[in-house]
């Protein structure tokens, strides 16, 4: 009998063993995480103020060119050569203008995301890091990003519930219905 408990014993302190040193993984998904940030509210802000600024610039110039175009048109009959030639290259300039402002303002409007998002992604990877660490995972996988073609749910903890509470994002706030304003 204490041959049978020995061997009982034996196998079951093997499995939980074995059991400690089968690797957690967790996984999230980090776009709905960040999309959801209060910090992502105001940048969001921010971005949609800078983009308002630049088209309200933009279509200044359009509407520049498009009154020089006009007049370009009516005119251009009675003036002289000199004067066409000058009038035609204003216009040129002005297409000109126009395009490298479309190009600045694309840049400068990626610059402001990069320079908005770097310190919220880095605050959530820190809140996926400390829960990842928290629940024992060695792995952390992003799901959102498309490049996992395949998990095994039952064998992976969602995580998602947990960093949002980390980041002191409300359960109650979800992802807005396309084509609706977010709570």
């Amino acid at each position: 009998m204490r041959k049978i408990t020995l061997i009982a014993l034996s196998v079951f302190a093997t499995a939980c063993i074995a059991s400690a040193q089968t690797p957690k993984f967790g996984h999230i998904n980090m776009q709905e995480v960040v999309f959801l940030m209060d910090e992502m509210d105001s940048a969001r802000v921010e971005l949609e103020k800078f983009n308002t600024d630049i088209q309200t610039t933009y279509n200044a110039m359009i509407e520049e060119y498009n009154t020089k175009i006009s007049t370009y048109e009516q005119m251009s009959a009675n003036w002289t050569p000199s004067v066409l030639a000058t009038k035609q290259q204003e216009i040129q300039d002005l297409q000109n203008r126009l395009q490298q402002y479309q190009q600045n303002a694309q840049m400068d409007m990626n610059n402001l995301q990069q320079q908005l998002m770097a310190p919220i992604s880095q605050k959530a990877n820190e809140a996926v890091a400390k829960v990842g660490k928290a629940n024992g995972l060695v792995y952390v996988f992003d799901l959102s990003s498309g490049a996992i073609p395949y998990f095994d749910a039952a064998q992976s903890m969602d995580i998602t519930a947990q960093v949002k509470s980390e980041l002191g994002i409300s359960p109650d706030k979800k992802l807005p219905v396309q084509g609706q304003p977010q709570q």
